[in-house]
């Protein structure tokens, strides 16, 4: 075997693959080996309908047009990465200790590993995988591996969406009498960032209002005390959450929290007051991922509707809650699928997204945190003229076993959104459902 070109060689695992087709390409100067039995386990991926699928199908196609460029098993140079892709035949097989199956793909792909650091003992080999047992195997036996997190982002270092800092009286009175006050002292502040400012003197003298980027000002929020279909909030996270939900000029809002922080229930209240009300969008769409906490019950009987029911009814949930009390609920529920029927209100999966272009609509994406950054991305792009994204979730609930809170597409949308001015992000912490609610949050 040739000596290795770059300064580096990665051995890419198959569930590399499955998140991401497009990982070999994002590698810099490194030679990219993805052994044989990764070709053959994608390729009993290929035929699946969901996002697995889909990217299995289309690393295919990447290396069937790697084809015209050279021989795969000679090695293929990528010009945007500066990386060479080689298609590798399983190395090191019958070398490996008793103790692992080599019938088993993961143990041929570590073998490789393995192999390949003997062969070059000057290159540094690393094995890229998010099996977390794989990893563990491969420091047992002396492979230096690693996760695959191209766009990850720790949770505790994600975006706020707000920033907390001191300035003296009179910027106060100036703020509350002018309805806006000049970031004079040059503060770092992003586009669409909230801020509350507290008086250098006196801890009970503050006020709360977002950056206007376009004039460096900050400004008030909007309706931060009115009720919005009933709903009040509750805390000054919430009136952050409602301004950007309310705010015409913001196309994307992006509320990261825990559950029993008013997500959902504040982005749909923002939803059916944006439509009903104002007129603003012709309809309110909201959507989830279809993921089951736990062990799946199996098929579901009856259409389509009746099979996705059971997936919807925390939104319907919601919006019965926003149209009347518990003593109305029936009335509340007739008056839900009377804005149904009129084409209103539209409750449906993530799965029929793709290829469409949606215009003028308020569209919410409940459970983001289960979407990968590609999905993300599929969902954002589909946005018309005139429309609304707004993506909600709890980055610590991931029902995906694809997707972990550091490779989140939600995320990774709200780190690649931040600054721009048609963008806002809100992390809430504290919880509002209920006392018992808050309390488990916390300590379970």
């Amino acid at each position: 075997m040739d000596a290795p070109q770059k300064s580096r060689i990665i051995v890419v695992d198959t569930n590399v693959i499955l998140f991401d087709a497009q990982a070999i390409f994002k590698f810099i100067d490194s030679e990219v080996y993805v052994p044989m039995s990764v070709i053959e386990e994608i390729d009993r991926f290929k035929r699946d309908i969901g996002e697995i699928g889909r990217n299995a199908r289309q690393f295919s196609r990447f290396v069937d047009d790697l084809r015209d460029e050279g021989k795969l098993s000679d090695g293929v140079p990528l010009e945007k990465s500066d990386s060479i892709v080689r298609i590798s035949v399983d190395l090191g097989a019958n070398t490996l200790p008793k103790d692992l199956d080599p019938e088993k793909a993961d143990t041929r792909i570590l073998a490789t590993a393995l192999e390949l650091a003997k062969l070059f003992p000057d290159v540094p080999v690393d094995l890229v995988t998010k099996d977390i047992n794989l990893r563990i195997k491969a420091d047992v036996y002396g492979v230096n591996a690693k996760d695959y997190e191209p766009d990850s982002v720790a949770i505790d270092e994600m975006y706020t969406g707000f920033i907390d800092f001191e300035v003296n009286p009179n910027q106060i009175d100036e703020f509350y009498q002018n309805k806006s006050m000049a970031n004079s002292e040059g503060k770092k502040l992003l586009a669409n960032q909230y801020c509350v400012l507290r008086d250098n003197s006196n801890s009970n003298h503050s006020a709360v209002g977002r950056f206007n980027e376009k004039e460096n000002t900050i400004v008030p929020l909007l309706k931060s005390t009115e009720n919005v279909w009933g709903i009040f909030p509750r805390n000054v996270e919430q009136s952050f959450a409602l301004d950007c939900l309310l705010n015409d000029e913001i196309s994307l809002v992006s509320l990261v929290g825990k559950a029993g922080t008013g997500k959902t229930l504040m982005a749909l209240a923002a939803g059916l007051f944006k439509t009903l009300d104002e007129g603003k969008y012709q309809r309110l769409l909201v959507s989830r991922p279809i993921f089951p906490m736990g062990r799946d019950i199996g098929y579901l009987p009856g259409d389509v509707e009746q099979k996705l029911n059971p997936w919807m009814q925390p939104i319907f949930d919601n919006v019965e809650f926003l149209m009347g009390s518990d003593r109305s609920a029936r009335k509340a529920a007739g008056r839900a699928q009377e804005l149904i029927n009129q084409g209103m209100l539209n409750i449906e999966p993530l799965t029929y997204i793709r290829g469409r272009s949606i215009p003028k609509q308020f569209l919410i994406v409940d459970e983001a945190q289960n979407l990968t950054p590609h999905e993300i991305k599929t969902i954002i792009t589909r946005a018309g003229m005139g429309t609304k994204i707004v993506l909600t979730g709890d980055c610590y609930q991931i029902d995906n076993p694809y997707v972990d809170s550091a490779n989140s597409g939600l995320t990774y949308a709200v780190e690649r959104f931040k600054g721009h001015g048609i963008a806002a992000h809100v992390t809430l912490t504290k919880g509002e459902r209920s006392e018992l609610a808050e309390l488990a949050s916390n300590v379970l």
